[in-house]
């Protein structure tokens, strides 16, 4: 796989995991007031977020949403409930605050940014609104590849260059959603292809489809898959085949993210499929992700289970916009406020287990 220059360098520009500040971080959390992993998994995850950060005294906040949109041309293959565009008057929604992802984040003290990569009917212009100048929308992957080689190693840059644009601006962690009718049907693509998948496994109902309409949605990823002769670690040739914009757009952020060192929360099945291709391109890359939860697409379990990635939440969400990310914020801050506010045995003058 052959990569633009400023893509590979921004792919060199990603560290490695600290191990030994999750080691340091591993060590504490045995001193702390409390038996040896009483509180599960919100150890596991501190010690992560140390080797993320390189801190053992880690800062997640403030943390930022990212809501990217895009408009799938794949659509017109009638894989969804929902008319395309749904898309662009749900982005109108995000931008008046009263979509669920808003209410979400405000739940947790989070900024929400939302994101144009792609949308049409075009969206009109707000202060709030990032627009990416990538106004088409991908094309049909039914009959040829949603984008350009060149657009899919561009929207990766200009979300790298979007998380990194967050971390100078002070944002601490980046929690990732998506907005896009018919991007359970590039997901499921992508994830099929990544994780040798059949395309009957990796769909699912989406928009709460009926059967008629699932079996055409599996039968067009089955031909689709055929027609475009994928190689499984070719992480840009599979994104230009199938899209979308914002799923490539998040894939870059999550590169981004790791040039910082920020944590990145994942929401569901899109957010899923951009960190597999993100995982392509830096296999490392995966011990920067944090499962927010498991969405009721069956292929979101098998992205995550590829990724090795544990979700912190399952709750039958099958929303999107960020939505189970948001709901994992308040986990995440719980667990690094444990291992940076909490006294040890010692600290305390607490005695300590029995030898």
């Amino acid at each position: 796989m052959t990569l633009s220059p400023p893509l590979t360098e921004l792919i060199s520009q990603v560290p490695p995991f600290d191990e030994s500040a999750a080691a340091a971080a591993r060590t504490r959390q045995d001193l702390l007031t409390k038996p040896q992993g009483s509180l599960g998994q919100l150890e596991a995850l501190s010690v992560q977020i140390a080797g993320i950060t390189g801190c053992l005294d880690p800062e997640i906040e403030p943390t930022a949403v990212i809501v990217a949109a895009a408009t799938h041309g794949v659509c017109e293959e009638g894989v969804s409930a929902f008319p395309a565009e749904v898309t662009a008057q749900m982005v109108t929604n995000f931008l008046h605050g009263t979509a669920a992802i808003n209410a979400l984040a405000r739940n947790c003290n989070a900024e929400v940014f939302i994101v144009d990569a792609g949308v049409v009917p075009e969206c009109p212009d707000d202060e709030k609104l990032h627009h990416l100048g990538f106004g088409k929308g991908s094309a049909n992957f039914a009959k040829q590849a949603a984008m350009e080689k060149s657009e899919a190693e561009s929207i990766i840059e200009r979300g790298a260059a979007f998380a990194t644009k967050l971390h100078q601006q002070g944002i601490r962690m980046i929690s990732l959603g998506e907005m896009g009718i018919g991007n359970t049907t590039a997901a499921a693509a992508v994830v099929a292809v990544i994780t040798d998948s059949s395309p009957s496994a990796t769909t699912g109902r989406g928009t709460m489809i009926d059967d008629d309409t699932w079996q055409k949605k599996v039968s067009v990823i089955e031909q689709a898959i055929a027609k475009h002769q994928l190689d499984s670690k070719d992480a840009i040739g599979i994104l230009s085949a199938f899209g979308g914009y914002e799923t490539g757009f998040l894939c870059g952020c999550i590169l981004g993210a790791a040039s910082c060192r920020m944590p990145v929360i994942l929401d569901g099945y899109p957010t899923s499929a951009a960190a597999l291709l993100a995982e392509l391109l830096h296999p490392d890359i995966k011990k920067i992700m944090i499962a927010g939860h498991c969405s009721a697409e069956p292929g979101h379990r098998l992205a995550l289970d590829h990724l090795e990635l544990k979700p912190l939440l399952n709750l039958s969400m099958r929303l999107g916009e960020g939505s189970g990310a948001a709901l994992a914020i308040p986990i995440v801050t719980a667990a690094v406020r444990c291992l940076n506010e909490m006294a040890t045995f010692e600290e305390a003058a607490v005695a300590g287990r029995k030898t």
